[in-house]
């Protein structure tokens, strides 16, 4: 395997306070390259202001508590859920639950999303597949793939589940991320949540292949007060170009964008080191050193609920 990239020291300078609002690492029911207790002190030695946990089938807001109790000081870690068949998808319930246990983001589905079919069709012969489509297809295999989660009816409306679930976000003061839903399905969830009272909205990775967003598309949803989430893995991993991630952000400016790094896999580079690499690029392509920080500190801390550095 060919040698993980290093950020240059001025990256991780710049990024120094950021904070890292998707990750995957273990406890996971897929093999990650590092565990959470083991993490917070990586970000502490490189002065980063914490990580929020992604898990694709179990709520992470207790284990986020029992990390931040043995964290060093300075850094924050922060729970969520993403509502995929594991936790009965659409489910009101969950959230609640999820909300007073002091979950910062509810991830729309996923793995389960109707939009994702990379763990429910055969994947093409020697398919490069990601670990979570890798568990889906072996769910498949044994029967036990559950039906897509779906967020919207037959005409496109939310369905009242949805509905449910985004009055205790807003209840609660909790971010909606978007997941791996379709294009249609993300302008009737912003809306939807825009108009119950939802504060934060943020686009999973709209450069994902199953998002496919257009510079068109983005502007809009940036209008409607949505952040739009470049992730690390989605262009370190040749799923989109880096031009694409600058070419976005140049388009929606980077107070729209949030940057995040995806990582925790084993095959790829550390997660500690998803911020200052996306910062070494946006550097290279002509970015000021404070339009890095505004991407990669100011926004990333105003998705996990931070306080602005000044």
């Amino acid at each position: 395997m060919p040698a993980d990239p290093m950020p240059t020291e001025r990256a991780r300078e710049l990024v120094r306070g950021g904070f890292d609002t998707h990750i995957h690492v273990e406890p996971d029911v897929i093999p990650r390259r590092v565990d959470d207790v083991t993490l917070a002190g990586l970000f502490a030695a490189r002065g980063l202001a914490g990580f929020l946990l992604k898990s694709h089938y179990a709520p992470t807001a207790e284990r986020a508590q029992v990390v931040g109790a043995v964290a060093p000081e300075g850094v924050r870690c922060l729970g969520s859920i993403a509502l995929n068949a594991s936790v009965g998808g659409l489910n009101p319930l969950a959230v609640e639950i999820a909300g007073r246990e002091g979950a910062r983001t509810v991830w729309l589905p996923t793995v389960d999303a109707a939009n994702e079919t990379a763990g429910r069709i055969d994947p093409p012969p020697r398919a490069n597949l990601p670990a979570w489509a890798q568990l889906q297809q072996d769910l498949r295999a044994r029967g036990m793939l559950a039906p897509p989660v779906e967020v919207v009816d037959e005409d496109g409306e939310v369905l009242p589940g949805l509905q449910q679930v985004l009055e205790v976000v807003a209840d609660h003061g909790m971010l909606l991320a978007t997941g791996h839903l379709s294009r249609d399905e993300i302008f009737a969830v912003v809306d939807a949540a825009v108009g119950r009272g939802v504060r934060d909205v943020v686009i999973t990775h709209p450069d994902f292949p199953s998002q496919d967003l257009s510079i068109e598309d983005q502007l809009a949803l940036a209008r409607k007060g949505a952040l739009l989430e470049r992730c690390f893995v989605t262009f370190h991993t040749g799923k989109a170009p880096w031009e694409r991630m600058v070419a976005g952000i140049r388009a929606t400016g980077v107070e729209n964008n949030v940057l995040s790094s995806d990582l925790g896999q084993r095959r790829n580079p550390p997660v500690e080191d998803g911020l200052p690499l996306m910062a070494d690029r946006m550097l290279a392509a002509g970015f000021s050193e404070d339009e890095v920080r505004t991407v990669t500190v100011t926004n990333t801390r105003r998705v996990a609920g931070l306080e602005v550095l000044v």
